[in-house]
């Protein structure tokens, strides 16, 4: 079975950065492809990045050049750094994960795991 719990939110001002962590507990975890999605209560979640076991990784538009996913196989962690953080990206932010080859990495319902989310709240 495998589990993400993610850490790392709280309160920032915008312009600053903030790094999210995501902790998996998979096996094997260095196959696992690992993305983000992000959601503000009672709205339809948002696609936010993936990267892919092979390294590459993609990002939506809204937050491209200023979040970075990254990830530490020896420590089984996926990381989101959101730098020059804005109000519009206040949301609770989930971590995501698949095996195998997939797509149609922008559709919430294409992976398997998801974590709880943990809270951002960016400050005007």
């Amino acid at each position: 079975q495998v589990q993400l719990v993610e850490s790392g939110g709280g309160l920032v001002q915008a312009g600053g950065s903030l790094r999210l962590s995501c902790a998996a507990s998979a096996r094997p975890f260095s196959t696992l492809s690992v993305g983000w999605f992000r959601q503000v209560p009672a709205k339809e979640r948002e696609f936010v990045g993936i990267r892919w076991t092979t390294g590459s990784t993609k990002y939506a538009d809204s937050v491209k050049g200023r979040f970075t996913i990254s990830r530490d196989n020896a420590k089984n962690m996926v990381y989101l750094q959101m730098n020059r953080l804005k109000p519009e990206d206040t949301a609770d932010y989930y971590c995501v994960a698949k095996y195998g080859q997939f797509s149609q990495y922008g559709d919430w319902d294409s992976y398997n795991y998801w974590g709880q989310g943990t809270q951002v709240t960016v400050s005007s």
